[in-house]
């Protein structure tokens, strides 16, 4: 038993570990999007904010775990792909919950101001994070000046959405297809208190962040014993990972008609996995994890943020249809993580 539990753990165990705390995710996210939308409409907070910020920070829990990790184990390449790898994947996740929903393009019924500047905002992130890496390599307190960078950006883009919501200079055309973002009504979870509600949220984002640990050192175990590159298992492997518990929230919510929460809830964890990189360059202490980025990161980088103006694209035309159900977007979206994910492996 010592010998399981010491690192570098047997292939299959490190497969099954992995499998397993995958599992655990998808349930506690699949928990935390009832909880969520009582909580938004309990505080009034509306679906979008709500949505981009609490179900973005516990659904992004995991990643900023495993980017932690694997940068403080000395695999900031490997905690670099989780983060940018897991926005690319979380992304996707538009096109999977907008095959769930039968009425129209998802982002047809979710445009919103709200939506579309947390769009702008993970597109100025990514941006700071290749200007990062080509940027001399300095450290100011220990971190890259990017690090900073972003994190202003960060706070400067959630004042933004909070003065627009308050009082929206622009406003999406109503349509037959759109669905507002009004309270209704969540069963028996309408019958508990505010703060039963806020402690469970806590608990389970709590169990999602736990989840990802685990996966962080099966995937640090599977690059050891496989040989696999770092860009492959952190991209592809722990960033498939890091977006199930957005890619849950993003269906589950779509089931709940709460489309305006399933677009928040990716481009708000989006954003936060974005500062997962602000964390890899706290936990990496061997210099700037940035530079630490190899080629496979950065095309990974860049391929997020093709896509993420891609999604910001399909918010903004509003296709009420298209091919096979999915907007343009949606096929755009499916098709260049195919593309991304062949490339690595190659």
């Amino acid at each position: 038993m010592a010998d399981i539990l010491t690192p570098p753990w047997p292939l299959g165990w490190s497969i099954g570990v992995f499998l397993l705390a995958g599992v655990v995710t998808v349930l506690g996210s699949i928990r935390l999007v009832a909880l969520g939308d009582t909580l938004a409409d309990r505080t009034g907070w509306g679906e979008a904010l709500f949505g981009a910020v609490f179900f973005g920070l516990a659904t992004s829990l995991s990643g900023i775990v495993m980017t932690a990790v694997a940068a403080a184990g000395d695999q900031p390449q490997l905690g670099y792909g989780n983060a940018v790898g897991g926005i690319a994947a979380q992304t996707t996740a538009v096109a999977v919950a907008d095959a769930f929903h039968r009425r129209a393009n998802l982002e047809h019924a979710a445009a919103s101001l709200s939506n579309l500047l947390f769009g702008a905002l993970l597109i100025a992130l990514l941006s700071l994070a290749l200007l990062g890496s080509f940027a001399p390599d300095i450290a100011i307190a220990g971190l890259h000046p990017a690090s900073y960078a972003m994190v202003g950006c960060y706070l400067g883009g959630l004042h933004l959405v909070r003065r627009a919501g308050a009082s929206p200079p622009w406003q999406a055309v109503a349509t037959a297809e759109t669905l507002p973002d009004v309270p209704h009504e969540h069963g028996e979870l309408d019958r508990r208190r505010s703060a039963w509600l806020w402690r469970r949220f806590v608990l389970v984002g709590l169990l999602v962040a736990a989840g990802g640990w685990v996966i962080a050192l099966a995937a640090e175990n599977l690059l050891t014993v496989t040989g696999l590159s770092a860009g492959f298992v952190g991209a592809s492997l722990m960033g498939a990972v890091n977006a199930v518990p957005e890619t849950v929230t993003a269906v589950a919510a779509v089931r709940r008609g709460a489309p305006t929460l399933a677009i928040a809830a990716v481009l708000g964890g989006n954003s936060l996995d974005a500062l997962n990189l602000v964390v890899g360059d706290i936990a990496y202490r061997g210099g700037s994890i940035y530079h630490a980025a190899g080629t496979e990161e950065l095309f990974v980088t860049t391929t997020a943020l093709f896509m993420t103006a891609t999604l910001l694209g399909g918010l903004l035309v509003r296709q009420a249809c298209g091919w096979g159900r999915l907007g343009f977007e949606g096929i755009v979206l499916l098709g260049t993580y195919v593309v991304m994910t062949a490339a690595l492996v190659a």
